[in-house]
């Protein structure tokens, strides 16, 4: 029984970490065009959420963690819109350093984790399921 709720218990960690993962991806994707309001104000900031591992001291299991949230420290690009209120002097704003396609690559990423962990716990409650049926018959 210890190693079902072991491997309940890790691949609920992985669903929980994946979940995070996807609300920080669907929020940079959101704010992809977001600017700042005034020339001195930034755009948004693409937002990085990190692992961590940890063991459970009573099951002795590595669960996954959402660990420190960081933003992306690439450069802000540059568009040119002289109208636009946040523009500089020369007629550029700064725009968000989200991009689109690395956001689906991290959101793919993450759905087929989320997904995996997912799989996981059917198929062992499936197989918790049919021991059960064993020892009845």
């Amino acid at each position: 029984m210890d190693m079902m709720n072991s491997v309940f218990q890790v691949a609920h960690s992985g669903i929980k970490a994946q979940s995070a993962r996807l609300q920080i991806v669907a929020e940079n994707i959101a704010n992809a065009k977001t600017t700042g309001t005034s020339r001195n104000e930034n755009p948004y900031t693409r937002k990085i959420v990190g692992f961590q591992s940890e063991v459970d001291r009573a099951s002795g299991s590595r669960l996954v963690k959402v660990g420190e949230q960081r933003h992306d420290t690439r450069p802000f690009p540059l568009e040119l819109d002289p109208e636009h209120p946040a523009a500089d002097a020369r007629g550029y704003v700064k725009m968000p350093n989200v991009d689109p396609m690395l956001e689906m690559a991290d959101l793919r990423e993450a759905n087929r984790s989320y997904q995996a962990n997912l799989h996981t716990i059917r198929s062992a409650r499936e197989l918790y399921s049919m021991t059960i049926d064993l020892l009845k018959g």
